[in-house]
Order: C-alpha cells, then structure tokens, then sequence
C-alpha cells in the first residue's frame, strides 16, 4: 500500500464512525467492471456496490445524462413540476407492469415507502382495525437500515441496541411457503420478502416457492410486496427476478442500480389500488424525483434494455456457476447462484480468502463471515469473467481455512 492510500485511510478512520470494516484499498478511479486504487493497480470489481452498478462504473451514456442535466436544472422539489418526472414515471411503470410509482432516493426509503403503502391499503381498503395491521416478513431478511426495519431482523448485529423494535411485523421462516399460509391472519395486510436474499448470502429459496407465495397473498388479500432492490434490474438473468416463476408481485421496491451507478434513486412502483391512497402530506421527499435524479434513471434503464444486460447476466452468469462449481476446497460447502448474483459458502471465516482476492486483484465482500458474494457488473463479458474466474481459483486453493 502506498503513502496516499495510507493516509486517505488513516483520515477515514481518525474522523469517521466505525460502522463498516472495508478492505484497505482506496479507489480513485473505475470504468466498466474495473477500478483503480490510489497508486494505479486494477481490480476487478465483483461487488459492483452492492449490485447499484449493473451497468458498470461510469457508463458514457448515463454519465452524459448526468452532464446534461447538470447544465439544466438539478433539484427543484416536489412543489413544482419538473419536465423528467412524467417520463421517468411513465418508463417505470411500463417496464414493471404496473400503475403508479412513487420516487424515492435509498432503498431503505422505498422500503419504508412500501411498508406505509401496505398499512394504507390495510386500514382503508381491507378494513383492518386502527393500529392492527401486521406485515410478515422473513428470517434473515435485509431490507435496511432504518431503526423500523431493523426492529424486524433477525441479525442481532442489525437490530441489538436499537430497540425498542417498532410493532405491527412478525418473522417467518423464508422459502417456506406453508408458514406464510399457516402465519396469514386478519390483520395481515403484506408479506415483505426478497426474491433472492442477498445480504443472508444470496440465499435461493426452493423452485415454487414465489408462485406459492403469489397464490396465498391472492387468497387471503394480502399485498406481496418484492423487495428487488438488489435482485432487480437484471441482475439475475432477468428483468427482475420474480420473473423467473411468472409471477406479478402488487408493489416493487426498486432501488441500486436504478441510479446506474451515479446517484441514489429508488421506487415503489405498484397497483392503482394501493398507490392511489397516498394524497398531499401522506409522504414526501425533498430531493425524491428531482430532474437530475430522473434523467439519470432514464439513462440507467435505457442502458439495461438497450444492452439487454439481463441476458447478458444470465449467458456469463452460467458460465461463471459452472466454473465455480468445478472448485474443491475441503472448507467449501457451495457455490450457489442465479445469474450475476453468485456465492461460494463455506464452513470457515472467509475474510482472510476475500483479503487474498484482493491482493490478487479482485474486490469482492464477506458476508455472515463464511460466505463470499460475487456479483460483478452486467457489462463484464465471458473472457473477462474467465480471468476472474483464474484469480478465484487460485485464491480458493490458496486458502488455509
């Protein structure tokens, strides 16, 4: 490590809360599914922020819809109309099948959305008594960071010390579609869930399982609610990944790569019935579905289509599963995945194998301590994945864990 990646560290730890224990290395530099530290070595990127960068770092074409709009107008607030609202809204719900979306910036906003949404409808369409409704979410669940959302993890690391938890959720075992059935009472207005889990350690749940879930929600009335925040936008080798069982969930939080890589913006996007309840000082946000932030996202969006990066997720997404299920490691346990959202789990703690990665000149993330998500830029192509692939293999017979 050099003197500037030192000291640009030294800086970050000296006045920085220690809410995160990132890999020492500093980037100062990224383009496509490469960046670039401090003193000018390349990595390939295989965490792709948590899957906000589907379209690569610094995409020219959202980039000039940044640049563009920069010159015009950025923020004006929604007490005014801005000319990129309509279109972005009118974009989002075409591509979702929906009716009506409403812009946020975080994730965790959009999810926060979502859960004000489901006890709307509750209370005023389903008839749920006041302060009576009930959103079942699941174990292991990650929908984030806000003091509501972790009052219904079950990652102690997420929720202890912040209590007291917020009522009105209960937890259910994921991927198990009788205990959605079995937990589905009166006062359920939504079923909160994530296609995949991607903070659980890309987690998949059992073939079936999003039709049985559309099935029951159907049956009871209950709103099934996907958080494709992270699954969304092709990552997993289609459009989002409920796709994958034909299933129409009746809201969609999106979120990530929404923002291409540039800035934050996220959705709910949703059925007229629901979404037709928010009215003037029901929610807001300040800089929600400002003009630079809707430019970006049609740049974004237009980028995943035009590129048809969710086919591209699929066809490299293969190739890399397969490769990384040729590996052997007497700690390894499995290597899992749907497209570009893959994992290698093991039975020992993985930070020293992500810290040899990186060495090697891959970046990627430990997550739970034994399982390693790798999750690359849509826009990185076969020969390119091969080449990480090298690195991975090499690190893997490397490990003494």
């Amino acid at each position: 490590m050099g003197d500037r990646s030192r000291k640009a560290i030294a800086l970050a730890e000296k006045y920085g809360a220690h809410n995160y224990h990132p890999l020492p290395v500093v980037i100062t530099r990224a383009k496509g599914p490469f960046v670039w530290d401090a003193e000018g070595k390349r990595f390939y990127d295989f965490l792709a922020a948590y899957s906000a960068l589907n379209q690569g770092h610094n995409h020219p074409r959202i980039v000039a819809a940044a640049r563009k709009q920069l010159g015009k107008v950025a923020l004006t607030s929604r007490a005014f109309h801005n000319e990129l609202l309509g279109p972005f809204l009118e974009r989002l719900c075409a591509l979702t099948g929906q009716d009506r979306a409403l812009l946020m910036n975080s994730g965790t906003e959009a999810v926060e959305t979502a859960i004000k949404a489901m006890r709307l409808w509750g209370y005023q369409r389903k008839g749920v008594g006041e302060d009576q409704a009930e959103i079942l979410v699941c174990a292991n669940n990650f929908h984030g960071r806000t003091t509501t959302i972790v009052g219904f993890s079950s990652d102690p690391a997420s929720s202890t010390g912040f209590g007291p938890a917020t009522p009105g959720f209960r937890v259910i075992a994921y991927g198990d579609a009788d205990a959605l059935k079995s937990a589905i009472g009166r006062n359920t207005v939504g079923f909160l869930f994530e296609p995949i889990q991607g903070e659980a350690g890309v987690v998949i749940p059992p073939k079936g399982y999003l039709k049985a879930v559309r099935r029951f929600c159907s049956m009871y009335n209950v709103l099934m609610c996907a958080d494709e925040i992270q699954t969304g936008l092709g990552r997993t080798g289609r459009m989002f990944a409920c796709d994958h069982e034909g299933v129409k969930p009746d809201l969609l939080v999106l979120g990530k790569a929404l923002s291409g890589g540039l800035y934050p913006i996220s959705a709910l996007v949703g059925e007229e019935e629901v979404m037709s309840l928010f009215t003037p000082g029901t929610h807001g946000s300040t800089f929600g579905g400002n003009p630079l932030a809707c430019a970006i996202g049609l740049a974004a969006l237009d980028v995943i289509r035009g590129e048809d990066l969710a086919r591209k997720s699929a066809k490299v997404g293969a190739v890399l599963l397969a490769r990384l299920k040729t590996l052997h490691h007497p700690a390894l346990k499995e290597a899992r995945g749907r497209g570009l959202m893959l994992a290698l789990e093991f039975t020992s703690r993985v930070r020293p194998l992500v810290e040899d990665l990186m060495r090697r000149g891959l970046l990627a993330k430990d997550t739970h301590e034994n399982t390693i998500r790798l999750a690359p830029p849509l826009v990185i192509s076969e020969p390119q994945a091969e080449a990480a692939f090298r690195l991975i293999r090499d690190a893997v017979a490397a490990f003494k864990g």
